[in-house]
């Protein structure tokens, strides 16, 4: 088929790639517009319109998919199908009905559950054993077209987002592709979604990133690993943010929750049940870490806590 891929981070490329790899032709990639990166701020492309120029493939970065200058190229390149992994903005009914086999969105959840802008995160924070990706039709209503094709993956015990989002994206790009190939020869049809399981899956900001050490340990355990690495879990040490890497069980410490204990070899903190060791830190001002190095060159006070 002629497709126009749509796809905005690095978790988007292994899809492209293996499209690429397929008997499908690439017109085209949609992306976000260019957005500021670095220390400098500067405007930087997103890795699918980085990866899209190193092969010559025409890079579409419109504002808006509602923006007519884009509908009509998308009306010229005449794609058959546009396969989307991440790509960040809503695409209304007026370009939803270009391609005519639609938009074919790969979403990392075992849709109805999830839907939204951060299903690995959430899937993560709320202790799930099992989350996967699903392909399916999109529609104007938020990831909830019908379904083409689904794949299971287990959530390990340390699995950050970044650790889940990589598995994921790497082992669902042969689902976006089969797909694909089964709409083009016929065999394969979308499928309602359930009406019962539907959970939402909103974007993770860093307000929502702020640690309460007044919960309990495994509530902080999930909550750091869900947003690790972004937008990254913090708390407030001596007034300024302090950023957190994943932490591990310490089941025979007694703290007050926040209060930290500090050795030559961990960092310990307690919570609203058993304490916490932490592992990577980064205080104010300092990279990251690991949090017996930090502790090392601060003096801490006989009781001080994170805040």
């Amino acid at each position: 088929m002629r497709l126009v891929f749509a796809g905005t981070p690095e978790v988007a490329l292994p899809s492209l790639e293996a499209i690429l790899d397929s008997d499908h032709d690439v017109l085209a990639v949609i992306t976000r517009p260019d957005a500021p990166s670095g220390r400098g701020r500067r405007l930087t492309p997103s890795p699918v319109a980085s990866r899209a120029a190193e092969l010559g493939i025409e890079v579409l970065k419109p504002a808006h998919p509602r923006d007519e200058d884009f509908q009509q190229r998308l009306r010229d390149l005449a794609p058959d199908c546009a396969p989307v992994v991440a790509y960040g903005a809503l695409v209304p009914t007026s370009a939803l009905r270009i391609p005519r086999y639609g938009w074919v969105n790969l979403h990392f959840s075992l849709l109805p559950a999830w839907r939204g802008a951060a299903p690995v995160q959430r899937a993560l924070w709320a202790g799930d054993d099992v989350t996967g990706a699903t392909t399916f039709a999109l529609v104007e209503e938020l990831d909830a077209g019908p379904m083409y094709a689904v794949m299971t993956e287990s959530i390990r015990p340390t699995d950050t987002a970044g650790d889940l989002f990589e598995r994921l994206a790497q082992g669902s790009a042969g689902l976006l592709v089969s797909t694909l190939d089964g709409i083009e020869s016929g065999t394969l049809h979308g499928l309602p979604q359930a009406e019962n399981g539907v959970s939402l899956a909103p974007k993770i900001g860093v307000a929502d990133a702020r640690v309460s050490w007044r919960v309990p340990a495994f509530a902080i355990d999930r909550q750091i690993r869900a947003c690790t690495p972004e937008p990254g879990a913090w708390c407030e040490f001596r007034g300024e943010r302090f950023k957190l890497g994943p932490v591990t069980a310490v089941a025979d410490e007694a703290l007050a929750p926040g209060e930290i204990r500090a050795d030559k070899r961990a960092v310990v903190v307690g919570t609203a049940t058993h304490a916490v060791a932490l592992g990577q830190v980064k205080a104010f001002g300092k990279p990251m870490m690991a949090a017996a190095d930090w502790a090392r060159g601060v003096r801490l006070d006989t009781g001080e806590a994170f805040s």
